[in-house]
């Protein structure tokens, strides 16, 4: 997973990279006679890189987040269903290595809990203890799985802004334009709207891509919470005396 990561990481690196000097060039190289010419012969209208490049990477750090969040809540709920089932038998004859040894080698929020649980009853703790404990591991796995969802719920807000300031930056040039000249033409308009409108189309899809992925992810954990609580009611039910 950690080389997964670090693959992630760098292809953002070279994409930004790429877009600085896409840009630099842009800047060099294009000027006036080629926002002219574009509109001229037509194609693709001038792009603002000054705004579409930190959308870029807000996409790609959104992209990254989803990606190693649902490598890491994948691992995480691996659970067989019928596993506190199966400790039924050790557990009423108080058999408790047994029944840590089934779970000894598991990884994942689910096996954490019922090893807290095992760990309390042989440490001898009261059954409404043992149910705290057990809920305390709980919260702390779901912690875990929340961790840099906020920061999706933010680029959702963020994003869709950052396009909507490119867009008002270009009509604010635009009528910036008309009053030095004193040309109000469809042409002078159109070419600066259409140029900065690319900004708040690229913030929308931004927005809507960790907008979708923090509520999916969300969704995910909020169902995978029921079912710990679900284990620990069956576990705490089994080993009550």
């Amino acid at each position: 997973m950690r080389n997964n990561v670090k693959l992630f990481l760098s292809i953002l690196g070279i994409f930004a990279f790429n877009l600085a000097l896409l840009a630099q060039e842009n800047s060099i190289g294009g000027g006036e006679d080629a926002a002219v010419t574009t509109s001229k012969e037509g194609g693709m209208p001038p792009i603002p890189w000054e705004f579409i490049i930190p959308l870029g990477i807000l996409l790609f750090y959104t992209l990254y987040v989803i990606y190693e969040r649902i490598l890491y809540i994948r691992r995480m709920v691996k659970f067989d269903a019928k596993l506190v089932d199966n400790m039924q038998p050790h557990l009423e004859k108080g058999n408790l290595s047994d029944a840590m040894g089934m779970v000894r080698n598991q990884d994942g929020a689910y096996a954490a809990i019922v090893k807290e649980g095992l760990e309390s009853i042989e440490s001898s703790l009261k059954p409404n203890e043992v149910e705290s404990n057990m809920e305390k591991i709980a919260n702390i796995e779901i912690g875990k799985m929340d961790k840099n969802l906020g920061h999706l719920g933010l680029i959702a807000g963020i994003a869709p802004t950052i396009g909507f300031i490119g867009t008002i930056s270009g009509v604010i040039t635009v009528f910036y334009d008309i009053s030095k000249t004193e040309n109000v033409s469809i042409g002078i308009i159109s070419e600066g709207l259409y140029e900065k409108m690319f900004s708040s189309a690229a913030g929308l899809i931004v927005g809507l891509v960790a907008y979708a992925g923090y509520h999916i992810l969300n969704s995910v954990i909020d169902s995978n919470t029921l079912r710990m609580q679900q284990v620990i009611v069956k576990f705490t039910k089994l080993t009550r005396p």
